[in-house]
């Protein structure tokens, strides 16, 4: 079982006559926040908890061992904001959780973009037929009336559904199907002229 927690710091002696809390750092940290000396027991005490929480939410141990290890570096570089010491054990779980969901998120992002196969390079005269059809795209997106455009550009480039757009715009869905085809007709006719 690795455990990457720094050992705890002998406690320096305490002077006679000096008042508690008056210049004892250990005491003034327990004020501001959790001690290293209990964030780093909490830690001993539920590493195998926290590593089986992390295992319910991974799948393979190594990334495990370093979501609870990081989970401890993080509360650890945060101490002072909990408060109440009987909160750490709390803090350390939440943290593995959210660093669990960070992991499976990178990981869903890679599998993505590994699963997208690498475009083929175009040839200098199909990248400049791309480009004049662009452009006269563009310029008949800019003939149709306001409403058309704006279904037309909500539902064709950022990719949104019929009733999204109906909802982004405050318009019925019947209105968004009713422009969106009268905005292609329309554009079909403007890039048969451009031709």
């Amino acid at each position: 079982m690795p455990v990457i927690a720094p050992m705890p710091a002998a406690r320096p002696a305490r002077i006679p006559g000096q008042r508690d809390g008056a210049d004892d750092p250990v005491a003034a940290d327990a004020v501001a926040g959790t001690t290293v000396d209990h964030l780093t027991e909490t830690y001993r005490a539920h590493y195998r908890s926290l590593l089986g929480l992390a295992a319910l939410l991974l799948d393979d141990t190594a990334s495990c061992e370093d979501v609870v290890q990081e989970a401890f570096i993080r509360v650890h570089s945060a101490r002072k904001r909990v408060r109440d010491p009987q909160k750490t054990l709390a803090y350390l779980r939440q943290t593995v959780v959210n660093l669990s969901r960070s992991t499976l998120r990178r990981r869903i992002l890679g599998l993505k973009l590994l699963a997208k196969p690498m475009p083929d390079m175009a040839s200098a005269e199909e990248g400049a037929y791309d480009r004049l059809e662009r452009r006269d795209l563009i310029k008949a997106m800019k003939g149709l009336q306001r409403r058309q455009r704006e279904v037309l550009v909500l539902r064709y480039f950022a990719d949104m559904t019929e009733a999204q757009v109906a909802e982004t715009l405050g318009i019925s869905l019947g209105s968004v199907k009713a422009y969106g085809s009268r905005g292609i007709a329309a554009l079909r006719v403007a890039m048969e002229q451009s031709s």
